[in-house]
């Protein structure tokens, strides 16, 4: 069994739908220990939201001031707590690599543990470089949203001109695919500039390079990755989208059957609001470890394209760990050694004494 399941994970070249394909049947075949992994962050991601809906809401009820501002700090305290949160999710698909390589080097077990002691040892680094991904993320949204409004904007003024000289039908069908189209080139912008530090925690824990380093070393890799990384983000957001719904749809049914309007806020309970805030995080407890395994065998699949990383892992594998040489090389180790080295010992004494006179 093991022989097989390790020629199951024999490394190839992988398009969109093998990603996904192969990261589903690792996640069927390590269902348990994947959500324990991608629990804790998922955690404190759900526990900010919770925060943030039951201070928000009082911001609106209370009268006292002194009530009121200690809400809004609790509001405050929310988004760091979230955003704590997604950047340790971030943190956490770096140790997820770093755990899959192993697997695939010297079939070590996959475990929560494992990928926890990897993040342990390069913790701060991790936080560093994800704080860098979340901000040059956030970057990139904002400037795709912007120029967003802007084909909106010109798509209305188009309509505007249009409407006159053709017909609804026809003005309607034209600005539909051209607004489809400047979309997909958005999409297709927004992932190709996104997915140039997609592997910076990746390659500080597979390859031991430093925050910065990383970062050009993630630069180097992320070639051809922009319609594989959205293929990936788009069946992610979908299977997400798609779990929320039903929670939706279960806890709306809920909120009918304790006697309360469930489609007017104004009148949730306490417990209903804060149900409502969780179902989001919740619902991604179950995808997010399927977002972790495609964004690792991505950067897996990187390296055997640009570096032929299969022969490398296959050599190591039979072969056995090179030897520590100091000998650079522009191509990252198949996995580097988290093991503090020891410093040699001084060079023993023979306790003769030299007569130099």
């Amino acid at each position: 069994m093991e022989a097989l399941a390790r020629n199951q994970l024999a490394l190839a070249p992988l398009g969109a739908g093998d990603l996904i394909d192969r990261a589903l049947r690792l996640y069927r075949r390590h269902f348990f220990v994947l959500i324990r992994t991608a629990a804790p962050p998922i955690i404190i991601v759900a526990a900010g939201w919770m925060l943030m809906s039951i201070s928000f809401r009082q911001i609106f009820i209370v009268s006292d001031r002194s009530e009121l501002i200690w809400n809004i700090f609790l509001s405050l305290a929310s988004v760091g707590i979230i955003t704590a949160g997604y950047l340790f999710i971030i943190v956490v698909m770096g140790g997820a690599t770093r755990t899959l390589v192993a697997h695939l080097l010297r079939n070590d077990p996959v475990t929560a543990r494992a990928t926890y002691a990897a993040v342990k040892a390069r913790f701060w680094g991790l936080v560093l470089a994800s704080i860098i991904i979340l901000i040059f993320v956030s970057f990139m949204m904002y400037v795709a949203l912007f120029f967003t409004e802007i084909v909106v904007i010109a798509c209305m003024f188009a309509a505007a001109g249009l409407v006159n000289i053709l017909p609804v039908w026809l003005v309607a069908i034209v600005l539909t695919v051209i607004g489809l189209c400047a979309i997909a080139v958005l999409m297709f912008g927004f992932f190709f500039l996104v997915g140039k530090i997609a592997y910076v925690p990746q390659v500080m824990l597979v390859e031991g390079k430093g925050v910065f380093e990383a970062i050009g070393r993630s630069f180097i890799l992320a070639k051809g990755n922009a319609r594989r990384l959205m293929a990936m983000t788009l069946f992610t957001t979908v299977a997400t989208m798609s779990a929320l719904m039903l929670l939706i749809v279960f806890i709306l049914i809920v909120g009918s059957l304790n006697g309360f309007d469930a489609t007017n806020s104004a009148e949730w309970p306490v417990w209903y609001t804060t149900s409502y805030s969780i179902i989001g995080p919740l619902s991604s407890i179950v995808l997010t470890p399927v977002w972790m395994l495609s964004l690792s065998l991505l950067y897996v699949d990187e390296r055997v394209r640009h570096e032929g990383y299969d022969i490398e892992l296959m050599a190591a594998r039979q072969l056995g760990e090179l030897p520590d040489v100091n000998v650079s090389s522009p191509l990252g180790t198949a996995l580097y050694s988290m093991e503090r080295k020891q410093p040699p010992l001084p060079p023993r004494s023979s306790g003769r004494v030299l007569d130099i006179s």
